[in-house]
């Protein structure tokens, strides 16, 4: 590992490494063009959504509204990874300057985060849609939605913000992050200074996250079903339980990939392949599927991607 005086880093500060792929030519190639084509395919999935869903007047209701947010984030999560580790690959060069890294790894976060926040309110919609749905309107009123909306997104800005407005204290004394892309956890362990409050407010947020997301989450499928085996409407109820089997899928998918990544970077004797696995997994795998999960499973997007693929085909 690089480890340098404190009293010389700062002339050496601007330049760090990153973990590769310890792939060479013509190996490195192929992942290359595999890389480049599960970008491409993510942010045109993505946008597909958020196209057909701000298009579609008949889709600004509060669920889809919420949903608008998840395609959004996953751009950023993905745009933040795969630019920088397809340019690696076939450039061969493993060097990031100090703010690029810092950058990513703010925008990661700000993904992973803002990923459990949205699937967070989605549970509490899709409980007051099933539990309250004479009072759901009611509730959920254009005002209550935008705040809602803001809300969450200031949590998130605001909590990540201050993780990374930390790393401006300790003294940086070394340049290597052993994954492949930055991260808290690694800017962490380039400093040579105290770093207990960086570690006690990691853990915090951490805690805030995760605990929010399971909690609320349990308690809303737990009325949920409760709901559904009361009720008397077998319609109603099979088309309520298909809304929260999509939204559950998509929750285990982001909480299992997030949590291993998250316990991993603070557990000693974790193979680094299985790591960077599970890292690129958080990264590629939710923006991949969710679009078409939400596209295949729910009726009204799949009728107007549908329409939205007709109306740009040429006529003959």
């Amino acid at each position: 590992m690089m480890l340098f005086n404190a009293s010389v880093y700062p002339a050496l500060s601007s330049v760090i490494s990153i973990g590769a792929l310890n792939l060479s030519p013509p190996t490195n190639y192929p992942v290359f063009i595999f890389g480049t084509l599960s970008y491409i395919v993510i942010v045109f999935f993505n946008t597909v959504v958020v196209s057909v869903i701000a298009r579609s007047k008949e889709l600004h209701k509060p669920m889809y509204i919420l949903l608008l947010n998840m395609p959004l984030n996953d751009l950023v999560g993905a745009t933040a990874f795969f630019p920088q580790m397809v340019f690696s690959l076939v450039t061969q060069n493993i060097f990031l300057s100090h703010f690029a890294c810092v950058l990513q790894a703010f925008f990661i976060h700000l993904y992973g985060a803002g990923a459990l926040l949205i699937l967070t309110v989605m549970a509490y919609d899709r409980y007051v849609a099933i539990c309250r749905p004479l009072r759901y309107h009611a509730i959920f009123t254009n005002s209550y939605l935008v705040k809602i909306i803001v809300i969450m997104w200031t949590i998130d800005l605001t909590l990540i913000l201050i993780l990374f407005a930390l790393l401006s204290r300790p003294i940086i004394c070394r340049t290597e992050v052993l994954d492949t892309f930055c991260h808290n956890p690694a800017l962490v362990r380039m400093t040579c200074d105290d770093t207990r409050v960086n570690n006690f407010y990691g853990l915090f947020i951490t805690a805030f996250f995760q605990g929010l997301s399971i909690s609320v989450v349990l308690y809303t499928y737990f009325q949920i079903l409760r709901a559904c085996v009361s009720g008397n409407k077998a319609k109603a109820r099979s088309k309520a339980l298909q809304t929260c089997a999509t939204h559950l899928v998509v929750f285990l998918i982001y909480e299992s990939t997030i949590l291993f990544n998250v316990l991993s970077v603070r557990m000693q004797g974790v193979s680094p392949y299985l790591r960077r696995f599970f890292a690129v997994m958080m990264l590629a795998f939710p923006p991949f599927v969710n679009p078409l999960i939400y596209g295949l499973k729910t009726k009204e997007i799949k009728q107007k991607i549908r329409r939205l693929m007709k109306s740009i085909q040429p006529n003959p």
